[in-house]
């Protein structure tokens, strides 16, 4: 993988660059669609190469693991053949969802047991094998095996967690630089800072991942419910330490909002299940801010759901159609939501990277943050 700063913003730490793959290039802010079991929910590949826009999506190491299992995966040749998707995959390695299953989980030094949300059978993750599984689903970027802390978290808490992801990120190296990709391209290893929302922890963090010298490196155990300004506070303080040539990793956020903010704070590459998840209960992201369709008031408005949107379902149906088919619970509205608001987000990014490229993008963020946040 290979990475370049085209530009940057001279009022903030924006920056505008490309992530080079074998499976393609990724121009950089990015945002990435959650495809946690191999499919981003009620969208066909087809559309999120060409009505959406998107340049790399994301799978998840826990799910696939469970549900086809590695070995379906590797007899399809890796996920990109399994999914029909041509362009690049970053995998999550599952210490996400490891954290989110806290009543069904048991951490040591050795890695992480825990119960199956399927069937509750019994299964062990380790640093080892969550590279290992990667390696197998043939991801363009693997992530390092860690834990995420909750929030709140106890600073003693949040400094053993931390340490113990630093000793599984060891680890983690060790088995990525002593393994070789499956398929016929190269993948890429991410370590990620943690630290909570505790300044000395989150530059220890910091630190220590930039010494490991890899080829991006990602932000965790944010967004997870602290307040708003903690996130920015922490995201600023970790990207000052992590080196400008290297792309920076946001994981799990977010709003609008969110996005444009820590894009100015020097972030490239984002995810979330926020358009997927709330489109399919009715909520849409615009240019000019926040539309719930199931409301009344557009029960009889027949404009296109964005005249100015960049897909085929902001041209093609009206927000009374949509409101129609959320009210009928029909999966039509699922995808023309999912649709609408991926597009919204890859706009969204798209265009915050030209407006770096111009030398623009400080004053269009502060008018445009103003615009996404309001209720219609």
């Amino acid at each position: 993988m290979k990475f370049k700063v085209s530009a940057t913003d001279s009022k903030c730490k924006a920056r505008a660059g490309e992530i080079i793959t074998d499976n393609g290039t990724i121009q950089t802010p990015i945002f990435m669609p959650v495809g946690t079991a191999g499919t981003v929910k009620a969208v066909h590949q087809r559309e999120l190469a060409n009505e959406v826009n998107a340049q790399i999506i994301l799978g998840n190491t826990y799910h696939l693991y469970l549900r086809p299992g590695i070995d379906t995966i590797e007899k399809a040749g890796g996920l990109h053949k399994f999914i029909n998707w041509k362009k690049p995959i970053l995998t999550d390695s599952g210490g996400y969802q490891v954290y989110s299953l806290s009543d069904r989980r048991k951490l040591s030094e050795e890695g992480a047991q825990f119960s199956s949300h399927i069937d509750g059978s019994k299964h062990f993750l380790t640093p080892e094998n969550a590279i290992d599984i990667q390696r197998t689903i043939g991801a363009d970027i693997i992530m390092a095996f860690d834990e995420c802390t909750p929030y709140p978290c106890e600073y003693n808490y949040a400094k053993k967690s931390m340490e113990m992801t630093h000793r599984w990120l060891k680890r983690c190296i060790h088995q990525f630089d002593n393994t070789t990709p499956k398929y016929n391209y190269s993948q890429t290893f991410f370590p990620i800072v943690q630290g909570s929302v505790y300044k000395d922890l989150r530059k220890q963090s910091a630190e220590f991942i930039a010494e490991q010298n890899r080829e991006g490196n990602a932000i965790g155990g944010l967004s997870v419910g602290e307040p708003i300004e903690d996130m920015y506070e922490m995201t600023e303080l970790v990207c000052a330490i992590l080196p400008a040539d290297k792309p920076r990793y946001l994981m799990g956020v977010g709003t609008p909002a969110n996005i444009l903010e820590s894009i100015a704070l020097g972030i490239d590459m984002f995810d979330c299940v926020m358009p997927t998840r709330n489109g399919r209960h009715g909520l849409l992201f615009t240019q000019n801010g926040i539309i719930n369709i199931r409301n009344e008031k557009w029960k009889n408005d027949f404009s296109l759901l964005d005249e100015n949107g960049s897909s085929f379902v902001d041209k093609e149906y009206s927000k009374a159609y949509l409101r129609h088919l959320v009210h009928s619970q029909e999966i039509l509205a699922a995808q023309i939501a999912s649709i609408h608001n991926l597009a919204f987000y890859l706009w969204l990014v798209g265009e915050a990277r030209n407006k770096i490229l111009e030398g623009t993008f400080y004053e269009w963020k502060k008018t445009m943050v103003k615009k996404v946040t309001q209720r219609l």
